[in-house]
């Protein structure tokens, strides 16, 4: 701003003082009466009056000539110091003009889309300004508040995140030993002959039931908001499988075929819950024993979980691993269509795979971990 400035004075000095060197200039005067009295007594002297008259006017013409010359020249001058002048200014205030708007007007208009994206919490755009800019300094103090209420937004997102997984994996985790307790409930039910003692356990099957609904329906609601859980994979020994199974097996109805020793790369968190809702839902659904099958085909291992129920429609297996889906043959069965949708979601992050395929003799969920 201060160079255009000086610029603009500069041009307004150098035009001031080229009018005054044009007015200035040496013009020669108009002819006046001792002028015109030598013209005269030349004449006089000379004893022709004509010639006397033809000299004195060629002398007045070539007078007057000159000063009409000289007068033209200064206008021409003047004239051209003039369009210079007005030229030099019109072009510093052109220069003034687009400096203000590029060092200006310009910065301002980015402070204001800055500010329209900050109010809408849009925070990944950051102020890009020159660094030449007038206004360097204040525009990167703005940036740097952008970058530290985007800083805290993360982090606050990833402690939200986080508390909601841990809702969503508790809710779900809490889900097995309810089970078991209703299981066992169910069991000395059947057992029982004491009338208060059938009260008694006919109430911790009712509130065992409350609770699994409440925490289903919790479950479902911080599944809805987390849109996904995390799953953190690592290499485990594949020994580590049947102690998984087992804590599943609540009812003690699972044959385990001795599996191939190999490392794999899963989570076993997530897998304890993959078997929990495949090893549920066949108690559920068939209420058979169930058979588990373990080999080695490529680089996976692959597990059979065979129960011999009646299975399902083929037209419903691709359906079965949709989010709330329920087959045909759930209407009398309590639950939301999630187990098999998330064993599957699981999986998946874990560059594993699930199928479901109706066998002859019964139902069949393969489950498919990759070897690291």
């Amino acid at each position: 701003m201060r160079k255009a400035l000086f610029i603009l004075i500069l041009i307004s000095v150098a035009g001031f003082a080229g009018v005054f060197l044009a007015f200035s200039r040496n013009v020669p005067p108009a002819p006046d009466t001792i002028f015109i009295n030598d013209a005269v007594i030349i004449a006089i002297q000379s004893g022709d009056i004509t010639d006397s008259t033809r000299f004195l006017t060629n002398q007045l013409k070539q007078a007057f000539s000159d000063l009409d010359a000289s007068r033209q020249k200064r206008d021409r001058w003047l004239f051209v110091s003039m369009c210079l002048i007005i030229g030099a200014f019109m072009l510093s205030w052109v220069m003034l003009y687009i400096y203000c708007e590029r060092g200006i007007l310009k910065p301002f208009r980015k402070l204001q889309g800055f500010a329209r994206h900050i109010a809408a919490g849009n925070l990944d755009i950051p102020l890009e300004m020159d660094k030449n800019n007038l206004f360097g300094a204040f525009t990167e103090s703005f940036d740097l508040m952008r970058e530290e209420l985007h800083r805290a937004r993360e982090n606050e997102r990833k402690t939200e995140r986080s508390k909601k997984e841990l809702v969503a994996s508790l809710s779900h985790d809490i889900k097995t030993p309810v089970a078991s307790i209703k299981a066992v409930t169910e069991l000395m039910l059947v057992k029982t002959t004491d009338e208060k003692e059938r009260k008694q356990l006919e109430t911790v099957s009712a509130k065992a039931e409350q609770i699994n609904a409440l925490i289903t329906n919790m479950f479902h609601a911080t599944l809805e908001e987390l849109k996904a859980l995390s799953v953190n994979a690592a290499e485990i020994q594949s020994t580590v499988l049947p102690d998984l199974i087992k804590n599943a097996d609540y009812e003690n109805r699972v044959k385990l075929i001795p599996m191939p020793d190999c490392i794999i790369s899963a989570d076993l968190l997530r897998l304890q819950q993959i078997f929990d809702n495949i090893i549920s839902n066949s108690y559920k659904y068939a209420g058979t024993e169930i058979e588990i099958n373990s080999f080695i085909d490529g680089q996976e291992l692959v597990m059979e979980i065979i129960d011999y129920g009646k299975g399902v429609s083929d037209d419903e297996l691709p359906l079965l691993t949709s989010k709330f889906y329920r087959g045909k043959n759930t209407e009398t069965k309590s639950g939301y269509g999630l187990g098999l949708y998330i064993s599957n979601y699981f999986l998946e992050q874990m560059a594993g795979k699930m199928r479901c395929e109706n066998r002859p003799d019964g139902f069949m969920v393969k489950v498919s971990l990759r070897l690291s």
